[in-house]
């Protein structure tokens, strides 16, 4: 499988990343009544069977558990593992050691000695200067704990200052991550994508499938209701899948001509961006097993001009 450079000069990665929001927690997905470790588990190893070891977490996600079954997990395996994990900036956290300190907690529930990928979860840094922030990641590659430094979140201008932070330590700002799709473009044009190209920054697209909106299974006609938060969220309306329809539509045509579902469409038309890795979120096995078919074939300009029409 090919793989990408995250930034300009961190580690190789796949294509393609595996979320774990849903590895543990149980405010937003329920963890341990309709699935867990053991399901999450059977996800870990589809997912190395399908050659894709890039993975996604936070410390918040299930307090800490995502990281502590990712830690888990890899111990298994003989197969080189690269991990995304990302620090909170609360509140009580104001100093260069309480970075050092969260770092060195997620270390010890993934049972590592060094990360691929650190980032900061979000931009809103409280009582901690970005300056304090970015200095303390750069400490942190120079001690080997961690490969590359990311954002998440970050506006064009924020990505900027920390970029600017960083260069002055001679180190790259690797990542933002941010939530793009076929129908979450907005990073587009508040200048994201372009400046993140211009920097030699990657783009992990979190929600690359719209929180399920481009699987084509919500459609004005279908049996499927949304269920959980989807219930209240109005891009579920019966207002607004209609108004997605002609994008489902065009997925779905596409889609058979390459013997592929709506999702693998929409997935390989961020990886043919260059310089974007979708972050899927799964939790079963099968879920893995879809999301590697968006692997290992291209869309042709065509499709992807057609696709960038509709969806605008």
């Amino acid at each position: 499988m090919e793989s990408i450079t995250l930034g300009k000069n961190g580690p190789s990665v796949t294509p393609l990343c595996l979320g774990t929001w849903a590895w543990g927690d149980k405010l937003f997905w329920n963890y341990g009544n309709d699935y867990g470790s053991e399901q999450v588990e059977q996800a870990f190893n589809a997912a190395i069977e399908a050659g894709i070891t890039f993975f996604d977490t936070a410390e918040v996600y299930g307090l800490g558990l995502s990281e502590e079954l990712l830690g888990q997990f890899m111990k298994k395996t003989d197969k080189q593992v690269q991990i995304a994990t990302k620090f909170a900036p609360l509140p009580w956290r104001f100093s260069a050691e309480s970075v050092s300190d969260a770092l060195t907690d997620s270390l010890k529930r993934l049972q590592v000695e060094q990360i691929a990928l650190y980032q900061v979860h979000w931009p809103f840094a409280f009582f901690m200067s970005q300056e304090t922030l970015m200095n303390a990641l750069a400490t942190e590659v120079e001690r080997g704990r961690i490969l590359a430094i990311g954002v998440s979140n970050y506006s064009q201008s924020q990505m900027e200052e920390a970029h600017q932070i960083l260069a002055r330590r001679g180190i790259p700002l690797a990542v933002n991550q941010v939530r793009y799709s076929l129908l979450t473009r907005q990073v587009e044009s508040q200048g994201i994508i372009s400046t993140a190209k211009k920097l030699g920054v990657t783009i992990l697209a979190y929600s690359p499938l719209a929180q399920g909106l481009l699987t084509g299974k919500y459609t004005i006609d279908s049996d499927v209701n949304p269920t959980g938060a989807r219930k209240i969220d109005p891009r579920f309306s019966k207002e607004n899948l209609q108004k997605i329809q002609p994008v489902i539509s065009l997925l779905r045509t596409i889609g058979e001509k390459y013997n592929r579902t709506p999702a693998q469409v929409a997935l390989n038309w961020l990886i043919v961006q260059g310089n974007v890795i979708p972050i899927s979120g799964v939790k079963t096995a099968e879920q893995v097993k879809l999301n590697a078919g968006a692997l290992g074939w291209r869309l042709s300009d065509d499709e992807i001009a057609q696709l960038d029409q509709i969806s605008h």
